[in-house]
């Protein structure tokens, strides 16, 4: 019977087709064209199944609630199933399948695809309907497509009409469609008009990863399906029970645009595949397997369908000859640990002019003092703070080198053996010397101010120091208060005094939702934090967002998104949850947790800390007795403001 109805469906398209090339479309041909995604969607129906998952986590991310009812799809007769891996990072308790003809069967995990982010289930049922698999190369922009979902008692399927809007995406992983996308249809088909799966739908970006990747463009025109294809080549491995995990050799690029930029290696990691197999800094990766690539973008594209313990070949350009290595890609890489001389640059200037030699620190051991120049790092000039800073983040820490000073007219070497970071803030730290000059004529305004951000018709206040001067850039504080509390008042007294003994402009976005804040926020706040920027000398590795209650998952989100333009992240009174991401070696993070002794998150706050520091970020752990206002007491402002004065130590 189904194969009568994809014969009569494709006839039907051609009879579409017929009369789009000789009439306008009139109430007949959109007839047509329905009659033929009903019998589309009529012939995947079958295998589109209903699940409901209980028990496990209440929320995932701020905004964000798990559990609940979705999609997924029948791959196998005998009762394997597949669907978004976002449904199940809730770790779910227990899960549910309903099938088109309403029985109800438990179903058990059995392995996850990390890389595509498709889980696979096992029902136990046999002869089930199996839909065809569209051919992944036969995909074209342009074609039709419809998004299926089941998550209602109903005989039919939910069905949203779009097109292939892009082939290829997210790394040569996905397909991209304009049909209406949401947690409701993840997991279920994409599907052609003659009733073949082109994908499964999941949420995915191009900039992050994991189970929630994504999802904040659900409903957007932005969605993304899986070739089923690929989840079918990968199936036996899956029903094996293990997760399938996305293959890493260890590098990072030379340039910041992957779509553009040549495939030139900056950082090859400690530990990784492409250490072990010889790979350099400095050499261009100019194929991969046999194939040719020129960009990172292409690079990455082949790389976005391999997996951990698959074997490549990769072709480099070292000067004047061509070097092939084999490697065999890996699940994890040992983390990228900054390495901590112990000193704070001074602010005014290129050069490299030691401002503060912290205590008990390399550069304490070593002997460097106030007021040195640096000029070679491991005997290579040095001509700037920033330089250095980019030198010494390219050791690992316990490694020895040089470095060389300027100090009363003498140039001096001294012998330095590097360590790892603190995991406390300095108890002394002298606050940089501000100007007391007048301000300029045509200086910005400053102290308390008030604003509403075009475009988001939505408040945000500010404190700017009345020490700011434009030609000294200042650090920059994003408080994210808890939903149901503005706590201007309070953060204001606190802050205020720091913000004018250290240069430190604070920008307060405002959340309009008693709930809290959710990911459709992140543009709000990005862009109330480049506004700052466009009015005021911001200095880069001196921005932190500072949060307090349930706004902390929300700051976690938007700082590890923002990496490149967030430096730190001071974060009270939650705990976060999920695991934390690589740490990035070009995109420094550091983080201070602190929460109550009386708090009932106080021992999830410390895991979160452990967490982090096991992921190798720099991170401070606090506890304080009592609150002011129910804000941090004064010590732990001060400590907090201490912490952000040194953001810019290496």
């Amino acid at each position: 019977m189904k194969s009568l109805i994809v014969i009569a469906n494709t006839a039907l398209m051609m009879t579409i087709t017929a009369a789009c090339a000789t009439a306008a479309p009139d109430a007949k041909l959109e007839g047509l064209e329905e009659q033929a995604f009903r019998e589309a969607a009529a012939i995947v129906a079958p295998s589109v199944v209903r699940i409901e998952t209980v028990g496990g986590l209440d929320q995932l991310s701020p905004g964000l609630a798990a559990g609940g009812t979705t999609t997924g799809l029948i791959v196998t007769a005998d009762g394997y199933i597949v669907s978004s891996a976002f449904h199940f990072a809730s770790k779910p308790s227990s899960i549910l399948v309903t099938l088109s003809d309403t029985r109800r069967f438990p179903a058990r995990l059995v392995a996850t695809d990390r890389q595509r982010m498709i889980t696979l289930m096992k029902i136990d049922a046999e002869g089930l309907p199996v839909p065809r698999v569209a051919p992944r190369d036969g995909f074209k922009v342009g074609q039709w497509s419809l998004a299926l979902g089941r998550t209602f008692d109903s005989d039919s399927p939910s069905v949203s009409i779009g097109i292939i809007s892009a082939v290829n995406r997210i790394w040569g992983k996905a397909v991209q469609t304009d049909a209406k996308v949401s947690p409701v249809n993840y997991g279920g088909p994409l599907v052609d008009v003659q009733g073949r799966v082109m994908g499964v739908l999941v949420p995915l970006s191009p900039q992050s990863t994991g189970e929630t990747a994504g999802v904040e463009w659900y409903d957007s025109g932005i969605g993304f399906a899986v070739p089923l294809e690929d989840t079918m080549a990968v199936l036996d491995r899956m029903k094996a029970g293990d997760d399938l995990l996305p293959g890493l050799f260890g590098v990072t690029f030379q340039g910041r645009d992957s779509a553009g930029s040549d495939a030139v290696l900056d950082r090859v990691r400690f530990a990784s595949p492409a250490e072990k197999a010889g790979l350099k800094k400095g050499d261009r990766i100019v194929g991969i397997d046999g194939r040719p690539v020129y960009f990172v973008a292409e690079l990455r594209s082949v790389l976005g369908r391999k997996y951990a313990g698959d074997e490549i070949t990769l072709t480099a350009q070292r000067g004047e000859k061509k070097v092939d290595v084999k490697l065999t890609l890996v699940d994890k890489i040992p983390p990228f640990e900054p390495a901590y001389l112990g000193i704070l640059p001074q602010r005014q200037g290129e050069a490299a002019v030691v401002r503060i030699v912290l205590p008990d620190s390399p550069a304490e051991r070593a002997g460097l003092k106030a007021k040195d120049l640096i000029t070679a790092w491991n005997n290579e000039p040095v001509t700037s703070a920033r330089e250095l800073a980019e030198r010494v983040s390219r050791m690992r820490p316990d490694e020895a080198t040089t470095v060389t000073v300027q100090r009363d007219g003498k140039t001096e070497s001294l012998n330095v053996k590097l360590a790892s970071y603190p995991d406390t803030v300095p108890a002394q730290l002298t606050a940089d010397v501000l100007s007391t000059d007048p301000p300029a004529a045509d200086a910005v305004k400053t102290g308390r101010l008030s604003e509403t951000l075009e475009g988001h018709d939505r408040k945000y206040w500010m404190y700017v120091p009345e020490s700011y001067r434009k030609d000294r850039p200042a650090g920059l504080m994003v408080f994210l208060h808890p939903g149901d509390d503005s706590m201007e008042s309070a953060v204001l007294s606190a802050w205020k005094p720091e913000c004018e003994r250290r240069g430190i402009i604070l920008v307060a976005p405002q959340c309009d939702r008693p709930a809290g804040w959710s990911p459709n926020d992140l543009e709000f706040v990005q862009d109330c934090v480049a506004k700052v920027k466009e009015t005021y000398t911001v200095a880069p590795d001196r921005v932190f967002v500072h949060a307090t209650g349930n706004a902390v998952p929300f700051a976690a989100v938007y700082t590890f998104r923002n990496k490149a333009a967030v430096h730190g992240a001071a974060l009270t009174g939650a705990a976060l949850r999920g695991n934390a991401p690589e740490n990035d070696p070009d995109e420094r993070l550091q983080f201070h947790l602190s929460s109550s002794l009386a708090d009932k998150q106080a021992t999830a706050i410390k895991v979160t800390a452990e967490m982090l520091k096991k992921a190798r970020f720099p991170t401070v752990y606090t506890t304080f007795t009592q609150a002011a206002e129910g804000y941090l007491p004064s010590l732990m402002v001060e400590e907090v403001a201490r912490w952000a004065d040194a953001l810019d130590r290496m």
